[in-house]
């Protein structure tokens, strides 16, 4: 009886040792934001909602705005998560890394109010919950809400092929954009004058040289969708939920001395995009995916992003180089562009003929 007694403990301590290897995240110490320094006559009340990445070394990682109150106030709630000590979250003994939101509400009467932690679990890895927040930070740094709120983009600029890092052809083009799938890109240059049209799985092209209208064929409109899928838009706006899987790739080297966030998009069908951002800034750096040529040749194509400028509390970028197999094959140069201006239809609409087609559109 006396060995099955100690045989029983000893289970009973190997297991209470088992489930001591798991614990939850504790906050051991959480202040209150400072108040701000117009407090008592600052008419503002409302909410900063955080979401905050609590580092397996016991130290705060990102913090991103998920809801914004003012830029003043948000700062403070960002600095006082700064001063959060804690201890982080294990499983099987290891510590992990964990996100959770935070809420800190203001009123200019009261000042700020006990803190309010999301301690809902999530069924996200954290992985995935590290580059939902690197997407969050983008989209806050190019402009939050405004930048959400884009539904049309109207830009001019040039467009170059490029050679043994020279330019080899030039054009300067319009580029019409309505928000999530439709386009209109008018190229002009050497006498010559081409408009290629998209709407989601229609597409049109105008050949000015030859003087005709076309139908596009169906390579050149999985071309437009593949471009569309592969851009820093659809990553940042979120319309491929639903149709791919999101991962972090970890910190790759970019500048001397600079690092960027990589991430992955996986397409249902098998289709991988690459994005990377600054781990300094949070602006998007580059996209890479790799596509099949005219003769089934596999080819890497990357896409860097430079010159962000800030157009109306929107930043965008003004240079976008395209690298093929690592030499550069184009550039796109930006000169001006405009957001949410009133597109007509009639824009994306097929032409009866060419003459309709040399029509000029006002936009």
């Amino acid at each position: 009886m006396q060995k099955l007694v100690i045989y029983i403990l000893i289970i009973l301590s190997l297991a209470c040792a088992a489930v001591a290897q798991d614990s939850k995240l504790r906050i051991l110490e959480q202040p209150k934001p400072e108040l701000p320094q117009r407090h008592g006559t600052l008419d503002v009340q409302g909410t900063v909602v955080l979401k905050v990445e609590f580092m397996d070394i016991g130290e705060i990682g990102d913090v991103v705005v998920v809801k914004s109150l003012t830029n003043e106030l948000d700062q403070k709630a960002i600095a006082a998560v700064r001063k959060i000590r804690f201890e982080p979250e294990k499983k099987d003994g290891k510590a992990v890394g964990t996100f959770k939101n935070l809420e800190y509400t203001y009123s200019w009467n009261g000042g700020w109010r006990d803190i309010k932690r999301d301690d809902v679990p999530t069924n996200k890895p954290a992985e995935t919950e590290k580059a939902e927040a690197i997407i969050a930070k983008a989209v806050q740094v190019l402009g939050g809400e405004r930048y959400l709120r884009i539904t049309s983009q109207i830009s001019r600029g040039s467009f170059s092929l490029m050679k043994d890092g020279q330019v080899a052809s030039f054009q300067r083009f319009v580029d019409v954009i309505v928000f999530p799938d439709s386009e209109r890109t008018e190229f002009k240059g050497g006498g010559s004058f081409i408009v290629q049209t998209n709407t989601g799985n229609t597409g049109w092209i105008f050949d000015g040289d030859q003087e005709i209208v076309k139908v596009q064929t169906e390579k050149q409109i999985n071309d437009f969708k593949l471009g569309m899928r592969t851009n820093i838009d659809t990553l940042l706006r979120g319309t491929w939920r639903g149709k791919a899987t999101l991962a972090y790739l970890g910190r790759r080297p970019a500048t001397l001395g600079k690092r960027n966030d990589a991430l992955r998009l996986t397409y249902d069908d098998g289709l991988t995009v690459d994005f990377e951002f600054s781990v300094d800034t949070g602006l998007p750096q580059k996209a890479m995916f790799k596509r099949k040529n005219i003769d089934g040749e596999e080819l890497s194509e990357e896409d860097r992003y430079a010159q962000f400028i800030d157009i109306d509390g929107i930043k965008t970028p003004f240079v976008i180089d395209r690298f093929t197999n690592g030499q550069q094959s184009s550039r796109i140069n930006y000169d001006t562009i405009e957001f949410n201006k009133t597109i007509p239809g009639s824009a994306f609409a097929k032409p009866g003929s060419p003459k309709e087609a040399k029509k000029e559109i006002k936009f």
